[in-house]
């Protein structure tokens, strides 16, 4: 089974470009497979890769509902066995890692189907590779949905304000309320100013109950690429942002992966 690293957050506080520095650096470290997840409808972990996607599940989704309704699944295969097909289509290979992507599904409804191959798709994959690192949707609808459990390592991403410390305490929150199976549940403070984080803001990360595991400082280099279309992956090891989650991970997940 796979070691689990799962990466939560609100809309905007860098949770992709964090699961991307994570991918990248479990790959440079030949911890490896690795399969990423990109479970938000509003994908764009690709884009930190440096990553073209074909397929998506929500694509599959879409296939199999049309092929199932009319009758026109290939002849001796069944709804399961399509599925799997066109699964093993849509895994991206990268360098030292695969990619799923979700997708964003067309019309009203069309999620429980979707999250239901996400979680199929993760449960039958898992047991080929060694971590499995999954990019949660902005929010926290994934985890009342159940689309994220058994889960090694959360890191909860916050941007640095009391109200993303907030944020990022209701995730604990609703992991305890549904009894959800996260091992290890971690804070990154993200986008930390030159001068550090304000007494208001350690106060409300002591107030939340969540254990810090670091911060990322606010970085320009981020956004110049960004900005350029530049997959963020490509980021020189030696710039600040990268660096200071390189050494988050160095300190907190590091031997836990190797053990």
């Amino acid at each position: 089974m796979a070691y689990t690293v799962a990466v939560a957050g609100k809309g905007g506080t860098g949770k992709t470009t964090l699961a991307g520095f994570l991918i990248d650096y479990l790959a440079e470290k030949r911890l490896s497979p690795v399969l990423a997840v990109d479970a938000d409808p509003n994908a764009n972990l690709n884009e930190v890769l440096g990553e073209d996607v074909e397929i998506t599940l929500s694509d599959i989704r879409e296939d199999v509902s049309i092929k199932n309704r009319d009758g026109n699944l290939p002849s001796g295969m069944t709804k399961t066995d399509y599925i799997n097909y066109k699964l093993q289509q849509a895994i991206i290979e990268g360098k030292g890692f695969d990619l799923l992507v979700m997708g964003r599904p067309e019309g009203p409804g069309c999620y429980c189907f979707a999250n239901g191959i996400l979680r199929e798709a993760t449960d039958r994959l898992s047991d080929n590779y060694k971590v499995l690192v999954i990019d949660n949707e902005a929010g926290l609808e994934h985890l009342s949905r159940r689309t994220t459990k058994n889960v090694d390592m959360m890191f909860a991403v916050s941007e640095c304000s009391k109200r993303g410390i907030q944020a990022a305490a209701r995730v604990k929150q609703l992991i305890e309320e549904l009894n959800l199976d996260v091992k290890e549940l971690y804070l990154i403070v993200n986008r930390v100013p030159e001068e550090g984080l304000s007494e208001d803001i350690k106060a409300a990360i002591e107030s939340s109950g969540l254990k810090l595991a670091g911060t990322v400082p606010l970085d320009e280099m981020v956004f110049e690429y960004d900005n350029k279309g530049i997959p963020l992956v490509k980021l020189p090891k030696d710039c600040k942002a990268v660096k200071s989650i390189r050494e988050i991970f160095d300190k907190i997940l590091l031997s836990q992966i190797k053990a």
